[in-house]
C-alpha cells in the first residue's frame, strides 16, 4: 500500500513537471522543432481568368502546378506534375523550384538548379513547356540564366546569359543575341548592379512593351565603380568573391535605357538628360510610351519623362522637389488606354494617392488627412476603384481600404485592429488577406473586393492551441513624451506573474532606421524569442523612434543629415523612462538590433554609458563612410558635403565611451553591410583599450542563417544576456 502511494505521487509530480515543461519556450522549440513558426499561404498565382490560380504543391512523388477555383479552393485541374515534365524531357527525375506561364497559358518556363546571388537575385536552369504539344526542352545550354520572360505576344522569350540578354522565338527556337559588350564587373544588361538590387528594390531590368514588339533595358556601366573584396572560406585555399560596390560617395555605375525593336531588328539608345539614378522603368498600357523615373544623386527631384517609342520624343509629366528626399515605389500605375496615372506623394506631409492626366495635369488628390498611404495595392479599371493599405486609425495598425478614381471616403475591407496585408487576384475579383495581432498569429482568408471573407485559407490553429495553453503575457502597447516634447509610441512584455513591486531587468529592442517601425500591432518574426526572454523574468520593450514611418513626412525626415542624432536621443529618453518606472531597474537595461538596429544599439551603449548596461549589435554599419551610395547619400547627402554627419553619428568614433558588456556579432559573407564594419568597430575597441565581447559567422551573409546558425545565433545572445544583464 504504501510502495503504491509513493508510485502515485511520484506520477503526479512527473506530470506536474511535464507541464511546467510544456508551459517553457526553448531555443529549440523556436528554431530547430519550428513550434512557434507561423504558418502562412505562398506562391498563390492569379491565372488570367482572375477566378482561378495556381500553387506549387508538394507531393510524395515530386512537385506540381495545380489549378485551383478561388470561389471554392477546390482543385480544378492539375497542370503540370514534375515526374510528367521528366519524361516529357526523358530523364530520370526533374525538381520544379519555379515556373512562369506564358500570357495565353499554353507555355511554362518552369526553373531549376535556382543559385541565389544577392537579396533579390538568382540564377537558374530554364525549361520551355509546351502544355498542348506535351513536350519539353531546355531553353539555352552553358553557363545558367536570369529572369526568362515570356513576350505579351507570345512568341519570344528574353533571358540574360552572362550579362547579355538573348531573345528567342520558343516555338522555332531561334535565338538572337542583341547585346554584345556584356561582361562581368564591367557591363551589365537587363539586371540591376549590386546597390540598385538592394536600394531600389528590383533585380530585372528589362521590360517588354505590352504588345510584344519592343523591349526597355537597362545597361550599367561599372566600369569606374570601385571593387570589393570578400573572401569566402569554403576551401583548402579561400576564394576572393569580388563585386562592384559604390560606397557613400564614390563613383557610380553610369546607367542608361537603351529600346530595342525586336521586329526591326534595331537599338537606340535613349536621350533622357540630366539625371544620376534610374530607379523605375515602365510602359503606359498601349507601349506607345515608355515611362522613365529620374534623380539626381541627392534624391531630392523626381522627374517622369514619357518616351514615344516611335520617334524617341521625350515628354516631362511630372516633377516632385524635396528639402529633404524622395522614396521610390512601385506605384506608378497607368489607367485607361493611357487616359492618365496614378501615384503616391507626400507633396501634402503625408503620404496620399493622386490622379493626373496623361500630361501630368489636372491633378486630383484621391486620399488625404493626417495618416499615411503605406503602398497601393492596384487599380480595378472595371469598377474604377482603387486599393491601398493604410495607418488611418494610428501608426501601429495597418489596414487595407477602397477609394473611387473620383476621390470620396475610402472604405475599409479588413480589420481595424491589427495588421493586414493583401495579395489581389487578376481582375480584381478577390483578394488573400494577412492579418495578424501583436498577440494573435496570422490568418490568411480569401475576400471578396468589398472585403467579405469567403473562406480560411490558414488560421494556424496549432499554434493558437499551443498560446492557448502557455498563456503567454499580452504585448502592450503604450506612448511616452520626451524631454523634447516628442510623443514617442512603443510596446512592452511584462512577465506572467508580474508584481509592480519588483524590480525587472529590461531588454530594448531596435531598429529605428528612416521609414521602419517596429512598434506595429503585429506578431513579428522575434516575438518568441522576447517571451521566451520574459519567461526568465525580463521585460521586453521596443521604441519607435525619431524618423520612423507612418507618421508624416515632418517626423520622419527629422533625421536627414544626422543619421544616428535624435534616433539615440530618443531611444535613451526612452530608456530614462523605463528607468524611472517603479517595477524597473534602472542599473539593468540593456538594448539589442541588427543591421540599422545593430547600428542603434552601438550607439546607444556608447553614448548613452549612464542609462545603459548592455548591448548586442547584429551585423552594424560601424562607418556610414563603409555603406553604399543610394541608401547613405539619400538620407545623409555627400560626405563630402557632409563630413560632421557622417562621423559625428558613426558608432566608430565613439568606442571611447563604452563602459558597459558588449557582444558585436558579424557573418563574413555579408555584402550588404561589410564585415570590414566589424573589423574597423573592433579595431577601434582595441584602441581604446576595452573590452568586449566578438562573434563571427564565417560565409554567412547578411540574413546570418543556413542550417543550424540561426539556433546557434540566438543561444549565444540569450546566453549573453543572462550572463551581463
Amino acid at each position: 500500500m504504501v510502495l503504491r502511494k509513493i508510485s502515485t505521487l511520484l506520477l503526479l509530480v512527473a506530470v506536474s513537471l511535464v507541464g511546467i515543461a510544456q508551459d517553457e519556450i526553448t531555443l529549440e522549440d523556436i528554431w530547430r522543432n519550428g513550434t512557434y513558426s507561423q504558418r502562412s499561404v505562398y506562391g498563390v498565382r492569379s491565372m488570367a481568368d482572375g477566378i482561378h490560380y495556381t500553387t506549387l504543391d508538394r507531393t510524395e512523388n515530386g512537385r506540381v502546378i495545380n489549378k485551383y477555383s478561388y470561389k471554392t479552393g477546390e482543385q480544378v485541374e492539375e497542370i503540370l506534375s514534375a515526374s510528367t515534365l521528366a519524361k516529357w524531357l526523358g530523364e530520370d527525375d526533374f525538381s520544379i523550384e519555379a515556373y512562369r506561364f506564358s500570357d495565353d497559358e499554353q507555355f511554362l518556363l518552369i526553373s531549376t538548379n535556382v543559385e541565389s546571388i544577392y537579396r533579390r537575385s538568382s540564377m537558374a536552369d530554364f525549361y520551355v513547356v509546351d502544355l498542348k504539344g506535351k513536350k519539353a526542352r531546355k531553353l539555352a545550354s552553358g553557363v545558367k540564366q536570369r529572369h526568362a520572360t515570356f513576350s505579351p505576344d507570345n512568341k519570344y522569350i528574353a533571358f540574360i546569359q552572362e550579362n547579355n540578354i538573348f531573345i528567342q522565338n520558343y516555338k522555332t527556337q531561334a535565338t538572337e543575341m542583341i547585346t554584345k559588350d556584356g561582361e562581368q564587373n564591367k557591363i551589365i544588361y537587363g539586371y540591376a548592379d549590386w546597390v540598385y538590387e538592394e536600394e531600389f528594390a528590383f533585380s530585372k531590368a528589362f521590360f517588354w512593351s505590352p504588345d510584344g514588339k519592343h523591349i526597355a533595358y537597362y545597361r550599367f556601366d561599372e566600369s569606374e565603380v570601385k571593387e570589393f573584396h570578400m573572401p569566402l572560406f569554403n576551401g583548402l585555399y579561400p576564394e576572393d568573391y569580388t563585386f562592384k560596390y559604390p560606397k557613400a560617395g564614390e563613383d557610380n555605375a553610369k546607367v542608361t535605357i537603351e529600346l530595342r525593336d525586336v521586329e526591326a531588328q534595331e537599338t537606340s539608345k535613349l536621350e533622357l538628360g540630366e539625371y544620376e539614378y534610374i530607379p523605375r522603368i515602365k510602359w503606359t498600357n498601349t507601349g506607345n510610351h515608355l515611362a522613365v523615373m529620374k534623380m539626381p544623386r541627392l534624391q531630392n527631384v523626381l522627374e517622369i519623362d514619357l518616351i514615344n517609342r516611335k520617334d524617341l520624343s521625350r515628354k516631362n509629366i511630372y516633377k516632385e522637389f524635396s528639402e529633404t528626399y524622395i522614396e521610390i515605389s512601385d506605384d506608378l500605375t497607368f489607367y485607361g488606354e493611357d487616359d492618365g496615372f496614378i501615384w503616391r506623394s507626400e507633396k501634402d506631409g503625408y503620404f496620399h494617392l493622386y490622379a493626373y492626366d496623361i500630361n501630368g495635369e489636372n491633378e486630383q488628390q484621391l486620399t488625404s488627412g493626417n495618416w499615411e498611404v503605406g503602398s497601393f495595392l492596384g487599380y480595378d479599371k472595371k469598377n474604377a476603384q482603387l486599393f491601398f493599405s493604410a495607418s488611418m486609425e494610428n501608426p501601429m495598425n495597418t489596414s487595407i481600404y477602397s477609394v473611387g478614381l473620383d476621390g470620396g471616403k475610402p472604405k475599409r475591407l479588413s480589420p481595424a485592429e491589427g495588421s493586414s496585408q493583401a495579395d489581389f487576384s487578376a481582375g480584381f475579383q478577390y483578394f488573400i488577406l494577412y492579418h495578424s495581432t501583436a498577440n494573435s498569429p496570422r490568418k490568411v482568408t480569401l475576400n471578396d473586393a468589398k472585403g467579405k471573407e469567403i473562406r480560411v485559407l490558414e488560421d494556424n490553429q496549432a499554434l493558437r492551441e499551443r498560446l492557448d495553453e502557455i498563456k503567454l503575457p499580452e504585448v502592450e502597447f503604450f506612448t511616452f513624451t520626451t524631454s523634447e516634447s516628442v510623443e514617442l509610441n512603443g510596446w512592452m512584455i511584462k512577465p506572467k506573474d508580474f508584481d509592480p513591486n519588483k524590480k525587472y531587468p529590461v531588454l530594448m529592442f531596435v531598429y529605428g532606421g528612416p521609414g521602419s517601425q517596429t512598434v506595429t500591432n503585429a506578431m513579428s518574426g522575434n516575438h518568441f524569442w522576447h517571451q521566451m526572454l520574459v519567461q526568465k523574468g525580463y521585460i521586453v520593450v521596443s521604441v519607435d523612434n525619431r524618423g520612423t514611418g507612418a507618421r508624416g513626412k515632418a517626423f520622419r525626415t527629422q533625421t536627414y543629415r544626422q543619421l544616428g542624432l535624435m534616433e539615440t536621443k530618443d531611444q535613451i529618453e526612452g530608456a530614462k523612462w523605463l528607468g524611472q518606472q517603479s517595477y524597473v531597474d534602472p542599473a539593468r537595461i540593456g538594448i539589442w538590433g541588427w543591421s540599422y538596429g545593430g547600428y542603434m544599439s552601438s550607439l546607444c551603449l556608447f553614448k548613452g554609458a549612464d542609462v545603459f548596461s548592455t548591448a548586442i549589435a547584429v551585423a552594424p554599419v560601424s562607418n556610414w563612410r563603409y555603406y553604399d551610395s543610394i541608401y547613405t547619400e539619400r538620407y545623409m547627402g555627400l560626405p563630402q558635403d557632409n563630413g560632421s554627419g557622417y562621423d559625428d553619428n558613426s558608432p566608430i568614433n565613439h568606442v571611447e565611451k563604452l563602459e558597459g558588456n558588449y557582444l558585436l556579432i558579424h557573418g563574413t559573407a555579408d555584402d550588404n553591410v561589410h564585415f570590414q564594419n566589424a573589423v574597423e568597430m573592433v579595431d577601434g575597441l582595441i584602441e581604446a583599450d576595452k573590452q568586449f565581447d566578438f562573434y563571427i559567422y564565417p560565409d554567412r551573409n547578411h540574413g546570418i542563417y543556413g542550417g543550424n546558425t540561426r539556433y546557434h545565433l540566438f543561444s549565444k545572445m540569450t546566453n549573453f544576456i543572462s550572463e551581463n544583464l
